[in-house]
C-alpha cells in the first residue's frame, strides 16, 4: 500500500479495516463500550480510533442512552497511541502537502474528537479502567465525568517517554487535580500510578476489585438512572464549567437553572416522596 499523504489517506486506511475492534453491549439505558483488541492492549490504532469514534458519535447522540460506560477487553484498558500509527504520520510529514496541518486534523478530529464527544455531551459518561491506561487511553478516561479503577489497573500518563507532550486534555487535567508541580513530576518521571494511588491522589473516584469493576460502573450508571433525567442533564455543563469560572459567574450560571428544575416532573415527584416519608432518590 502507498504511503499515506494527507488526514483523509489515514482515514480511509482506517476504514478499511475489516475487524470490528469496538464492541457495544444496549442494557436499556445504558450502553457499554468495550476497546476489543486485547492482543494489543487495546492500543489506539487507526481502524480502532475510527470506529470508537462513529460508536460514540451515535450513542452520545441517542436520547434513548442516558449512561455510557468506556472500558477495555482484560488485559489492558488502552497502552494509549499506537507507534505503527506514529510512522505512518511521519510518512505524511515526508511526502504530503500539508505537513503538520494533516497530523492537526487528525489529533483534532479523532483523539480530540472523542474526547469532547465524552465531554460535551448531556450523557453522563464512566470509565471503566480495566488495566493499564497510557497516553491518549488515559485522556480518554480523565474525559469521562466518573472513573473506576480496577485493582489491577495502572495509569501511565507516559507522553514524554515517547517524545510527546501531555494531549488531549491531559495538561488541563493533571493540572487542576494534583497542581503544576506534581503534574509535571508524573510527566518527566512517566512512571505508572497504580490504582491506589491513583484515588489517593484523586486521579480516580474509586478503586474496586477487578472482578468488579463492570458491576460497580453498572450500579454507578443506576444511580445516574435514579436521578431525573433533565436534571442530571443540566448539572453536568454546569459542573464541567464551574472551575474555570469566577464565584459570581458560577452562583449567576446555578441561578438561572434552579428555576427551571421547578418546573420538572422529576423535582415535583421527589418532593412528594419527601412529603410522604420516602427516602428521596
Amino acid at each position: 500500500m502507498a504511503e499515506p499523504r494527507s488526514y483523509e489517506d489515514l482515514v480511509a486506511e482506517a476504514e478499511a479495516e475489516p475487524r470490528e475492534l469496538v464492541r457495544v453491549e444496549r442494557r436499556d439505558k445504558i450502553a457499554i463500550v468495550t476497546l476489543d483488541d486485547p492482543a494489543k492492549l487495546n492500543v489506539l490504532s487507526a481502524p480502532l480510533t475510527i470506529q470508537l469514534r462513529r460508536h460514540l458519535q451515535a450513542l452520545l447522540a441517542d436520547r434513548g442512552v442516558r449512561v455510557l460506560i468506556l472500558t477495555g477487553a482484560d488485559p489492558a484498558f488502552s497502552a494509549g497511541g499506537d507507534v505503527r500509527l506514529m510512522i505512518k504520520a511521519q510518512a505524511v510529514l515526508r511526502s504530503g502537502e500539508d505537513g503538520a496541518i494533516a497530523l492537526w486534523r487528525w489529533i483534532r478530529r479523532e483523539f480530540g474528537g472523542i474526547a469532547r464527544l465524552l465531554a460535551q455531551s448531556d450523557t453522563t459518561c464512566i470509565a471503566a479502567v480495566n488495566g493499564a491506561a497510557a497516553g491518549v487511553g488515559l485522556a480518554f478516561a480523565y474525559a469521562c465525568d466518573l472513573l473506576l479503577a480496577s485493582d489491577r489497573a495502572r495509569l501511565v500518563p507516559a507522553f514524554g517517554n515517547i517524545g510527546l507532550v501531555p494531549e488531549v486534555g491531559t495538561s488541563w487535567l493533571l493540572t487542576r487535580r494534583v497542581g503544576y508541580h506534581r503534574a509535571f513530576e508524573l510527566f518527566a518521571s512517566g512512571r505508572e500510578i497504580s490504582g491506589a494511588e491513583a484515588a489517593a491522589m484523586g486521579l480516580v473516584n474509586q478503586v474496586v476489585p477487578h472482578d468488579r469493576l463492570l458491576a460497580e460502573a453498572s450500579a454507578w450508571a443506576e444511580r445516574v438512572l435514579a436521578l431525573p433525567d433533565g436534571i442530571v442533564t443540566m448539572t453536568k455543563p454546569l459542573l464541567r464549567r464551574a472551575a474555570d469560572m469566577t464565584w459570581e459567574q458560577a452562583i449567576a450560571m446555578e441561578e438561572f437553572a434552579e428555576p427551571m428544575c421547578f418546573t420538572t416532573l422529576g423535582h415535583r415527584s421527589a418532593v412528594d416522596r419527601f412529603l410522604a416519608g420516602r427516602r428521596p432518590l
